[in-house]
């Protein structure tokens, strides 16, 4: 199985090019960009696992490179920076990023590091893509094509659906859905799950009162339905 596609962002271009190379020798899949406008061009080429960042960059910093990232797909960031993690801003960062490495680091704890996001980011969403028909569903980059047309997901509603799409074609009950999808809420209610499905159908079926993909399942909880699955 290939590793992971890595992008790493920094302006000191010879500890890219080191860190870099280390990480291709490790088997990972890398590229490299030494500025904030070259990685999100690069993202419109190709969409990495994990984005490797420092924080201070002159031009683009990182918090902007950060903000601008999840805005187009829920990629993880780990952060890889001088600035220590208690300075006010990494406490911005935090909200962007799902580890930070404060430089200078040792490597063989930066790549248990990476892996251990890497498993947390399968675990949540571990479907690349599903084509249920008229509907492709691609969860990683919270986007889904709709007979042609691409549409946005919010990171809610991709959990939720790549919940179910690691399910198919059994049925995922209610309480494992607010376990899976609202994990970090403390008090969670099924009005959650309801109020996402009802927002979901909108988006995903071409009439949201007769689903044919996201149905309800007697007794409690829902189902993905592949098109030649249905029934009418």
């Amino acid at each position: 199985m290939s590793e992971a596609r890595l992008l790493l962002v920094d302006d000191d271009v010879s500890h890219l090019d080191a860190l870099a190379a280390r990480l291709t020798s490790d088997g990972f899949d890398v590229d490299k960009a030494a500025s904030g406008a070259k990685a999100l061009e690069m993202l419109d080429e190709a969409w990495p696992d994990l984005v490797i960042m420092d924080l201070l960059m002159p031009r683009m910093d990182g918090q902007t490179l950060a903000a601008r990232i999840k805005s187009r797909a829920d990629i993880p960031i780990l952060i890889l920076s001088a600035i220590d993690a208690a300075d006010s801003k990494a406490d911005l960062i935090a909200r962007y990023a799902e580890d930070y490495v404060a430089k200078p680091y040792d490597y063989t704890e930066l790549v248990a590091r990476i892996r251990r996001v890497l498993r947390r980011l399968h675990d949540q969403i571990p479907v690349e893509e599903l084509d249920l028909g008229d509907v492709t569903l691609i969860p990683r980059r919270r986007e889904a094509i709709i007979r042609g047309q691409r549409i946005s997901l919010s990171p809610t509603e991709s959990r939720f659906l790549a919940t179910l799409a690691a399910s198919m074609p059994n049925a995922v009950t209610t309480e494992h859905l607010l376990h899976k999808v609202w994990a970090d809420s403390d008090a969670a209610d099924p009005a959650y799950v309801w109020v996402t499905v009802r927002r979901l159908r909108k988006k995903l079926e071409a009439d949201p009162d007769q689903p044919r993909h996201l149905l309800t399942v007697a007794g409690g909880g829902y189902r993905l339905v592949a098109e030649e699955l249905t029934q009418d």
